[in-house]
């Protein structure tokens, strides 16, 4: 079949990005019997709506829109654990720490300091803390979602109203210098109920985050107080992020030994 509809021939695309978290332009514009032009055409335009990030070759799925979890751990996997370990020297002992559903925050969730309260309804977090008779972990229940592999819905929103939380660190999709996004609608509205009892925010992203695009954003920068990061992130988002009142955090190189850095 020939796919000249351009509305049919892109949410055939979609249709495929969701079942396998990637398409080759080559590849798929020989089954749709369309040109290359035409088929790497639509990418971008959904790239811009920020339903699927360019890559060479085709295009991929925004992280958390459908590529499994462990797939979307991998990715980045050197860069996310150093950002783990410069978040992880943010939090205090003692405090009550809340921890989202991302792939960087499941990271942080395996070093964790003795003596804090995690509160989470990552599924990860909660098999990496239930291991440990040194933290305390409060975990939040609800409606389970299997492409973040956590809960979600009123179950979660009601128990964090008689939480007090002192840091929460946050995964994201993508960020920019308006704020933090995701691809998924519970996710968001999961993030934006967590960042709300928290006295600090905490943005853990790694650099490849600042090229990504996503459809919803959760947190706006002046709603963040850190964002933690690595070398590969743009210096003028973050100096934009850091005019807007953001704590900039930069990890250490994953090839050199000291390369943290904070824009004045």
């Amino acid at each position: 079949m020939r796919y000249t509809d351009a509305p049919r021939r892109r949410e055939e695309l979609l249709r495929r990005l969701r079942a396998t978290g990637y398409v080759s332009a080559p590849k798929v514009a020989a089954e749709l019997n369309v040109s290359e032009m035409t088929i790497r055409r639509d990418l971008r335009l959904m790239a811009d709506d920020g339903l699927a990030v360019r890559v060479t070759g085709g295009a991929r799925l925004p992280d958390g829109a459908g590529v499994p979890f462990e797939v979307r751990t991998d990715h980045s996997g050197a860069e996310k654990a150093a950002v783990a370990r410069a978040a992880v020297a943010l939090l205090d002992p003692g405090a009550t720490v809340a921890l989202d559903s991302g792939t960087t925050v499941s990271r942080l969730a395996e070093i964790l300091p003795a003596g804090i309260t995690v509160v989470t309804h990552s599924v990860p977090v909660i098999a990496a803390c239930a291991e440990r008779d040194d933290i305390q972990l409060i975990g939040l229940g609800g409606i389970y979602h299997t492409g973040t592999r956590s809960f979600s819905g009123a179950t979660v929103h009601a128990a964090l109203d008689d939480i007090a939380v002192d840091v929460a660190v946050l995964s994201a999709t993508a960020v920019d210098a308006d704020g933090a996004y995701c691809a998924d609608p519970y996710d968001a509205d999961t993030k934006r109920a967590v960042a709300s009892v928290a006295r600090t925010v905490v943005i853990a992203a790694d650099g490849s985050k600042f090229e990504a695009r996503a459809p919803i954003r959760f947190r706006g920068a002046e709603g963040i107080d850190v964002v933690v990061t690595d070398e590969r992130a743009p210096d003028d988002t973050l100096a934009a992020l850091d005019a807007a009142g953001v704590r900039i955090v930069r990890a250490p190189s994953t090839n050199a030994a000291d390369v943290a850095s904070e824009p004045s």
